[in-house]
């Protein structure tokens, strides 16, 4: 049985609550230049795709002293280990200017942060509320290009000691093709890939091409995802499991939500892989809240991605996210 991979118009899908047929077939058809042929790839720790049941593996390089070395899960294992939380901010790429997000990540990486996601603009990022919906406006009228960001990121991965986690909606990846996405971005240094619109169902093909760039696929999940999803989610999910904080967009909130402390009990009983929350968080005091409830990592976008909005100069931006960055560096075990 064939799946047809597209880009979906609610982002719901994306978060766990979309049914799937279950199949065993090999062949994934999608549109245009996105046919791929899923196919299994081994040797390294295991992960289970649902939808085949086939047992996926990361080609992951060995670990060395070189930080750079690291995937996201093995860099979030060692935070673990070391009985720490890890920090995850987002930034926009091109938002000012290409310029200035190279500057941010190589301050972000010397801030603490233990991995970044680093999003790709898109002219529809209906998961995203309206700070990172206006970053990734600016971005594109300032001529921001997918080429543009990879070949930038390309500049500076070698000089982080942090891995970077790539977040781009499906449209550019059906665009180029997976293949060929996925190996351009595995060229560019990034170790993750983070597809907010990808439904949970149609995930199989993108995966393999993804684990054959050894690149980490993340999934999300909510409060409200149901047990049985969460379950395979969990199992799926490459690099760490995405915990959204509430149902919604991106955006910062008041509080937040309780229900995230028995959705951690709950994933943490489903697998040993890292669950890191995300959405809505904005605060010291919130960071520090979803560690101890025992979040292996705290993710922070709109927040970041303001300190370098509402700047008078890129220089002026860069001055507050590092200030910022290092407030919720500190506010982590």
């Amino acid at each position: 049985m064939a799946l047809a991979l597209k880009a979906s118009p609610s982002s719901s899908a994306a978060l766990g609550h979309t049914g799937g047929r279950r199949g065993a077939a090999a062949m994934v058809t999608m549109p245009r230049r996105f046919l791929v042929r899923a196919r299994a790839t081994s040797t390294e720790g295991p992960s289970v795709d649902p939808p085949t049941g086939r047992q996926l593996v990361l080609t992951t390089p060995p670990v060395m002293a070189n930080k750079r070395a690291l995937s996201v899960a093995q860099t979030l294992s060692r935070i673990k280990e070391q009985g720490k939380t890890a920090l995850i901010p987002y930034i926009t790429a091109g938002d000012p200017d290409l310029a200035t997000t190279a500057k941010a990540l190589r301050l972000l990486d010397a801030c603490g942060a233990n991995v970044i996601e680093l999003g790709m603009p898109f002219s529809d990022p209906y998961s995203d509320g309206p700070v990172i919906q206006a970053s990734a406006a600016r971005a594109l009228a300032g001529g921001t290009t997918p080429n543009a960001v990879l070949s930038m990121l390309k500049e500076v991965t070698p000089e982080l000691s942090c891995p970077v986690v790539l977040f781009s909606y499906l449209g550019p990846i059906v665009r180029q093709g997976a293949a060929s996405f996925t190996a351009a971005v595995k060229e560019a240094g990034a170790r993750g890939l983070i597809v907010p619109d990808l439904p949970y169902a149609e995930t199989c093909a993108l995966r393999h091409e993804a684990s054959k760039n050894n690149l980490e696929l993340v999934l999300f999940t909510t409060p409200t995802t149901p047990a049985e999803r969460t379950r395979e989610i969990a199992q799926a999910s490459q690099g760490f499991v995405y915990l959204v904080s509430a149902n919604g967009v991106t955006g910062p909130r008041a509080t937040v939500d309780p229900r995230v402390k028995d959705r951690l009990k709950e994933i943490k009983q489903l697998t040993n892989k890292a669950v890191a929350v995300g959405f809505g968080i904005s605060t010291p005091e919130h960071v520090r809240q979803i560690a101890e409830w025992g979040a292996d990592a705290v993710i922070i976008g709109s927040t970041m991605v303001k300190q370098l909005a509402k700047a008078s100069s890129p220089r002026e931006g860069l001055k507050k996210l590092e200030e910022y960055a290092r407030s919720l560096k500190d506010a982590l075990p």
